[in-house]
């Protein structure tokens, strides 16, 4: 089998907050997708890490009384804490302010400005500190951000540098038209077709250091720091080892993409334009995630209707929580959830549909005294839907097989079939399916998965302890 390279990387979160479970839908989506590559037999390279620079962090530091470094360091931990938390298995975890990261982005400042694409002036701007984005009026319902209504706009008037945008208007509409899977959903290509088919505004990717000195110097300028998305967006290639020309950066650059749709912009046309500018080849892919609501209300700590992956895990169990941030739908729409709405899909999806299916089938094989074939040799053919990204799809078709089992059972009531010949091929195509649904489950749930697969491998196959126990 040729085995494939495959590159899948998150955004880096940044760490002025706890994880939410928007950014633990958005790794663990990726996760999946690592590790049903892996599961084909490609080669897989999974980066996530931590975006430590800018306006936000600097002010919490001085707020807590700490270095930016120290609170970086501390919330950068927290990040990290995911790994064990939501049993993660990315191999790379990059933060900005790593040494090697700040020299590429440096670099990668240097190759702009070599294509003529960076420049000084003077300017004025309306600036969303929440969304480290300057916003134009057009941008703006009643003079405020709609992302952060609560924040007031900073008017800014400064030297900065710039980042001619203005000259990538025609080149990434040629990539959306040439690639019309760069972005998917299909709805969010053609939001960014639209955004920058209406023309687009060269923006800033420095900071005056006196007003705000945490961030990446700028090359040849000790007045200035670098804009912090200009800095981040670096980290995807740096991580690979550019700008030194690896092994990794060469084989598994270009890659995909993992953000939430408030990433529409920097993610699919300001960091497509800035290797357009370094003459590196563009993202494979942008997969995008809609919001999280819960409740119909966006997650807030003064409305205490924060969920948070630590509090889903010890309610569901990591495979629990893993199994329900994947089934309300990544890479797609906005999606509203509540905690009532995950205790039923727990309860009647996981407890009373696959971990009873699973309980009854190793209480009948037990009970027969029968011996299974030992070989558990599956194809690796499951869950083709991950390779398009369909996460309900593929898990649609896991409940397919359940059901499928579920049917059987109910037509066959093995329990009442006294001839051992007849009840061995029933319990036969149960374990058979049990089998396929545990290769199924694997990216999604692995160690559920693996406790499947062990326990249906046979001859001998007992009765197991419940897979999802019922909520208190």
């Amino acid at each position: 089998m040729n085995k494939q390279k495959f590159y899948i990387t998150t955004t880096l979160p940044y760490v002025n907050a706890q994880p939410h479970i928007g950014f633990a839908m958005e790794i663990v989506a990726a996760d999946i997708l690592a590790r049903f590559q892996r599961q084909l037999g490609n080669e897989v390279i999974f980066n996530t890490g931590t975006d430590e620079h800018g306006q936000k962090i600097y002010d919490k530091a001085i707020d807590n009384k700490v270095t930016p470094q120290a609170y970086v360091d501390e919330y950068a931990a927290k990040f990290d804490e995911l790994k064990q938390l939501l049993n993660l298995s990315y191999d790379h975890f990059i933060r900005t302010t790593d040494t090697h990261h700040q020299q590429a982005a440096q670099e990668m400042w240097r190759r702009c400005k070599a294509s003529g694409d960076i420049y000084k002036k003077d300017y004025s701007v309306k600036y969303c500190v929440g969304c480290e984005l300057e916003k134009t009026d057009s941008e703006l319902v009643d003079g405020r951000c709609p992302l952060h209504p609560n924040r007031d706009l900073e008017l800014r008037e400064e030297e900065n540098y710039f980042f001619r945008f203005s000259n990538y208007q025609d080149k990434l509409l040629k990539l959306y038209t040439d690639n019309p899977e760069f972005v998917v959903p299909q709805g969010k290509l053609n939001e960014i077709k639209s955004f920058v088919a209406q023309g687009l505004q060269d923006f800033s990717i420095s900071r005056l250091k006196s007003k705000m000195p945490w961030g990446v110097p700028v090359p040849d300028d000790q007045d200035h720091v670098m804009y912090v998305w200009f800095d981040a967006l670096t980290n995807y290639i740096s991580t690979l080892g550019w700008p030194e020309e690896t092994e990794e950066f060469k084989n598994y650059w270009p890659g995909v993409q993992i953000a939430g749709k408030d990433n529409l912009r920097q993610q699919s046309a300001m960091w497509q334009a800035m290797l357009m500018s370094a003459k590196l080849p563009n993202s494979k892919q942008v997969l995008l995630n809609g919001f999280i609501s819960v409740n119909g209300q966006k997650m807030s700590k003064s409305l205490g209707n924060v969920i948070s992956p630590d509090s889903m895990v010890e309610r569901y169990g990591v495979d629990g929580s893993r199994y329900l941030l994947a089934a309300i739908g990544p890479v797609g729409s906005d999606i509203d959830v509540s905690l009532e709405r995950f205790d039923e899909m727990y309860t009647a999806q996981l407890s009373n549909r696959l971990g009873n299916l699973v309980s009854r089938v190793a209480k009948l094989c037990e009970r027969s005294g029968l011996e299974f074939d030992a070989s558990n040799k599956l194809p690796a053919t499951s869950n083709k839907l991950l390779e398009g990204y369909d996460f309900s799809g593929s898990l649609e078709e896991i409940w397919a097989e359940i059901s499928k089992a579920d049917h059987l059972i109910d037509e066959t009531t093995p329990w009442k079939i006294e001839d051992k010949a007849k009840l061995k091929k029933v319990l036969d195509q149960l374990v058979e399916i049990i089998r396929q649904v545990s290769l199924q489950l694997q990216p999604f749930m692995p160690e559920t998965a693996e406790n499947i697969s062990d326990h249906f491998t046979g001859p001998k196959i007992e009765a197991i302890k419940p897979l999802f126990p019922r909520l208190s």
